[in-house]
């Protein structure tokens, strides 16, 4: 072996290394984040669990990067501890897969329809289509990410095969022999595997340098198994480093992950080198292929995870020993605000979960508003603690979405969730300023408690009709940010324009009941400081549908837009601007005219 074939060797080690990054990559793209949603929401019962982990790795190509995923839904609260278990069983058999599409470059036959499972045989074919894909394809497109993962998947393959094909005249050398005869030795075959996967932190990879090597014909069974069991112990060091800083229970979860290899590996190994001593398997001093390599890694996982599945809760007690203690208060605070930057190398996932928080964040700012309006009339004290926690709440949101989101920012994101962001950014101001609002009418609420005061009759019935209204656009927003509906955003901004005008009717008629002494100045002064709050809670309502209806019509000039709404739908516009107007009316004489109206 020259210099020449050392060179071949390091190209292709790092061809198929990147090959592999670049599928994986391509498929966690096309997935969009879908495969972590299903995931997160179904993994209630373990068998489920089970087949999910496996479905996921075997489609990501990598277990290592499904059990970070498992360590950051534990440590975010998504997903409990005892859920977890099945889904790193399963990631474990999931990640065989790879090793059986590598097996595919062992293929010797003459028959051409054998030839062309050969990856040599159809890897330029795939190369070609995914090259067209990704130069025809639009920038964050479906089709341009099918492009990089025929393209990653030929890679991978053409570094298969040249690794293969650089490593054969090792078998001539009695050095290298020599090396893997050693390696025979059980614990020291285990430490070469746990090393070699821990500094690539893959278990696949590390599997397929395996197979290429055995290529030479000096990689035996007795060799080759050491070795394979060692891969599955090192591949737990990704879990491991993910889980330093994290939640008890998230670091309980990557021990979890050790145990199961580590048991299911001691275990086997028993097992089999008991019953070897007694029947000498034949098999044992052969020159091991890729196909058998592939199968024994599977025997492994798959054996491992039926003997240990019925143990899943000791496994968790393990994990429980190993890290002792509880601290329910920290991770009951995390589940409603953290989220995980694990997340943070799925952008695509990591998207679904701002969405999903700012959805509870608008929420919250949304019953902040509802209990503080209700407070003004009705005074009840329990309401205003609860507008002051949710405000509380929803500004520990903005903090961590707002972080969150200019990390994410860096990211590798699609053109739809490039759109999303900008959206969430904006609105994320918005919503914390509204319960921001809610709390200063909650302190005005219980001003007029502490002080005994009260709104005459006609004060009182306008307050119950500008309540609803600012209630009506409050829910009204809720529910098209939270179900993204824009076209139901553009009737926001009418109801926003009829809470304008009667905020301006109620200070007028406050000055006329001040100069006839139904008012009081002192009532007035609280009144006044209520209505600038519920008006500017209808303009940041107003501010967040506005968002969504330019960045989804791709027109960000918002003044623009709204010279637009006046220009060209002034009609519509001012009809229901009119309708709505007519919805809340401010006197007795009004509200006897609409109810007339509604009898007949």
């Amino acid at each position: 072996m020259d210099i020449f074939s050392v060179l071949n060797m390091i190209g292709g080690l790092s061809l198929f290394l990147y090959g592999m990054s670049v599928m994986g990559d391509g498929l966690s793209k096309m997935a969009g984040g879908k495969l972590e949603t299903i995931l997160e929401t179904l993994t209630k019962k373990r068998i489920f669990a089970v087949l999910l982990g496996a479905g996921v790795t075997a489609v990501i190509q990598s277990s290592s990067a499904t059990t970070v995923m498992v360590v950051g839904f534990v440590n975010s609260g998504i997903m409990k501890l005892s859920q977890a278990v099945g889904i790193i069983m399963g990631a474990n058999i999931g990640t065989t897969i790879t090793s059986w599409l590598l097996s595919l470059t062992g293929i010797e036959a003459s028959t051409i329809w054998v030839k062309l499972l050969k990856p040599s045989s159809f890897s330029p074919v795939l190369a070609a289509i995914g090259i067209i894909f990704m130069m025809t394809g639009k920038e964050e497109s479906k089709k341009k990410d099918a492009g990089g993962l025929l393209l990653g998947f030929a890679i991978l393959m053409f570094g298969m095969e040249t690794m293969s094909g650089a490593v054969s005249g090792l078998a001539d050398l009695p050095a290298f022999t020599k090396i893997m005869t050693a390696f025979s030795n059980p614990i020291i075959g285990m430490a070469v595997g746990a090393v070699l996967t821990a500094i690539i932190q893959s278990s696949s990879a590390s599997v397929g340098i395996l197979q290429a090597l055995c290529s030479t014909g000096a990689v035996h069974y007795s060799v080759a198994l050491p070795i394979i069991m060692g891969q599955n112990i090192g591949t737990c060091i990704t879990s491991i480093i993910s889980s330093i800083g994290a939640s008890k229970n998230a670091r309980r979860a990557a021990m979890i992950h050790l145990y199961f290899n580590l048991i299911g590996t001691t275990l086997f190994m028993i097992a089999f080198y008991i019953i070897n001593g007694l029947v000498h398997f034949t098999f044992w001093g052969e020159s091991a292929n890729a196909a058998g390599i592939a199968l024994i890694h599977s025997l492994f996982n798959i054996g491992a995870t039926i003997c240990l599945f019925p143990f899943c809760d000791g496994l968790v007690k393990l994990a429980e020993i190993t890290i002792p203690g509880h601290n329910e208060k920290e991770e009951s605070e995390k589940i409603n605000v953290f989220i995980d930057e694990r997340f943070l190398e799925s952008p695509a996932f990591a998207m679904e979960l701002c969405r999903a928080k700012v959805r509870e964040m608008a929420e919250f700012a949304g019953k902040s508003i509802e209990l503080a309006t209700e407070s003004v009339l009705d005074y009840n004290s329990d309401s205003v603690n609860e507008v002051i926690r949710l405000e509380s709440i929803v500004d520990k949101y903005e903090d961590v979405l707002g972080s969150y989101l200019i990390k994410l920012s860096q990211k590798n994101i699609s053109a739809a969730d490039s759109k999303s962001m900008s959206v969430i950014l904006h609105s994320i101001s918005d919503f914390e300023r509204i319960s921001d609002h809610a709390l200063e009418i909650a302190k005005a609420a219980k001003e007029i408690h502490k002080k005994e005061l009260s709104f005459s009759k006609s004060a009182r019935r306008e307050m119950v009709t500008i309540n609803n209204a600012v209630r009506t656009i409050c829910n009204l927003t809720v529910d098209i940010f939270c179900n993204n509906d824009n076209a139901k955003a553009v009737h926001v901004e009418p109801l926003e324009e009829v809470i304008d005008t009667l905020t301006k009717q109620i200070k007028q008629n406050h000055i006329k009941r001040l100069k006839k002494g139904k008012c009081s100045i002192e009532i007035g002064f609280i009144l006044e400081d209520i209505l600038t709050g519920l008006e500017r809670v209808s303009d940041h309502c107003s501010n967040i549908a506005l968002e969504l209806i330019t960045i989804y019509d791709n027109d960000y000039q918002t003044h623009g837009y709204y010279k637009k709404i006046s220009d060209e739908d002034r009609v519509a516009f001012q009809n229901e601007y009119e309708m709505l107007l007519k919805m809340y009316p401010l006197t007795k004489k009004e509200r006897k005219r609409i109810e007339k109206a509604g009898q007949d």
